[in-house]
């Protein structure tokens, strides 16, 4: 059983979250979607590349190895090697993400994920969390955040009550609200001269059937100096966290947690390895604004369109658009880019107007096209939506049709699309003759999600237009 499966057996026995969340039926939209042999659903249309850019907040991806199998360093940015000999200041980022499987001779190992930091300079440094959060695949304790893989319909609407399915989900939906898990701290002061412990947390796998648990943690940092920061892999004692002397130890040891997925070198023809990523990439937010060419607002006639979420290397659906932030610095094996652009949030508006003399009607929705076969002016869907989960985490849109004809404001969404799959409806906008409305999307790619997306504005059939309920 691959990796993948076995965290998606990490299911929970309870579906309680979802009963405080709402199921939205999507309207039917009239884009044109022939049925071919084969369940084979064909989508003409304008598929663009996606305005704007990613920023040059630097982001600290520790992904390398997914499934830790082994103590040591897992991305360090001191000048010692293995470390990569890039100080941090200012506004940067920390995307981790990692799988334990336990070991082989204990039912009850827990293994420590440690952050670690230590000023460049001779003066302390006052480090600040802006906004971060982190979740467990399986909590074991009281006290420990934790998200199990829930199998959620395709959309769910927020009504009061976070939703989430995996830790990647949680951790997603976290940064969108502002939330924060209880295990983070405020604000760090790191001593000049000493290695610190930011944060130590378990990854447990005691109790569980199969042994196994993940852990996905994101943090926006603002530090008052240049620092170096390093993440650590580490068994404990009896089950109690190792010291900060211990990570210090392993941290000047030099020696690396086993690395994984020696990806295909940049440009090499063949089977495509992405890897994992081990390194700092430049890129945490993508901000753009979606006009037709030429244009300041974008013109509902033209629907259907969309736009490539998290493109990369051979899946940019022909746009010629690679979205994925550029690495920096690297450990040697392991990927060299961030494919997938995790943790990356997308920070989109649709400045949207309406230039016909009739009403229109048009549909927002994130899916998951084949990335074979789609572009060139269609898209390539499956008749069914029994494929392999492709994206799985929240979508949060301001601006939809609200009660009595207003603009809704923010709506937060969860979605689980699989390969192929047309998306369900996140909800309508309607404009008079030559009204306009900004509509805003906001989304962090999630971790447990497989690039790329699209983001769709589809016509909607005036006459058979189905109401959304709003919670």
């Amino acid at each position: 059983m691959t990796r993948f499966l076995r965290l998606q057996a990490l299911t929970a026995l309870t579906l309680a979250a979802t009963s405080m969340a709402m199921v939205v039926t999507p309207p039917r939209v009239s884009a044109d979607q022939p049925k071919e042999a084969e369940g084979t659903l064909r989508r003409q249309q304008q598929v663009r590349a996606l305005p704007g850019q990613l920023d040059e907040v630097l982001m600290v991806n520790d992904n390398n190895p997914e499934l830790i199998t082994g103590e040591g360093i897992l991305v360090s940015t001191f000048a010692q090697k293995p470390g990569l000999n890039l100080a941090l200041n200012g506004r940067f980022d920390l995307f981790s993400h990692h799988v334990y499987a336990g070991q082989p001779d204990q039912l009850d190992s827990t293994l420590w994920l440690a952050v670690v930091a230590k000023p460049v300079g001779e003066a302390p440094v006052t480090l600040r969390l802006l906004e971060g959060s982190t979740s467990l695949s399986q909590a074991t304790r009281k006290g420990q955040t934790g998200s199990p893989f829930l199998p959620l319909p395709s959309l769910m609407a927020e009504s009061g009550t976070a939703i989430a399915s995996g830790p990647g989900s949680k951790v997603a939906g976290d940064l969108l609200r502002g939330d924060k898990a209880n295990e983070l701290p405020q604000q760090w002061t790191i001593p000049a001269g000493s290695i610190t412990p930011l944060v130590v947390l378990p990854i447990p796998v005691a109790g569980l059937d199969p042994l196994l648990n993940g852990r996905n943690l994101q943090l926006r940092l603002q530090s008052s100096g240049s620092i170096h920061l390093a993440t650590l892999a580490a068994y404990g004692d009896d089950d109690k966290a190792p010291g900060a002397q211990r990570w210090s130890k392993l941290l000047q040891a030099g020696k690396q947690s086993p690395k994984e997925h020696q990806p295909t070198p940049r440009g090499a023809r063949g089977r495509m390895v992405y890897s994992r990523v081990s390194g700092v990439q430049v890129g945490s937010t993508w901000n753009a604004t979606l006009t037709d060419p030429g244009s300041n607002y974008l013109n509902v006639g033209d629907a259907p369109i969309s736009w490539p979420i998290s493109s990369l290397e051979r899946g940019d659906l022909k746009t010629g658009q690679v979205q994925t932030a550029e690495l920096q610095v690297f450990d040697s094996g392991t990927a060299w880019a961030a494919h997938g652009n995790y943790g990356v949030e997308y920070d989109l508006t649709l400045p949207l107007r309406n230039e016909d003399s009739q009403q229109r009607t048009v549909a927002v929705t994130l899916e998951s096209p084949e990335k074979n076969g789609s572009g060139n002016g269609q898209l390539v869907f499956k008749s069914n939506n029994s494929g392999p989960v492709m994206f799985r985490g929240p979508i949060e849109v301001t601006g939809l049709d609200g009660e009595q004809g207003r603009p809704s404001g923010r709506r937060r969404f969860h979605l689980v699309l699989r390969r192929g799959q047309q998306g369900p409806q996140l909800g309508l906008i309607t404009l008079a003759p030559g009204e306009q409305r900004s509509v805003r999307i906001r989304l962090l790619y999630p971790a447990d999600a497989t690039p790329p997306q699209v983001l769709s504005l589809l016509p909607v059939k005036q006459s058979t237009a189905a109401s959304v309920d709003h919670p």
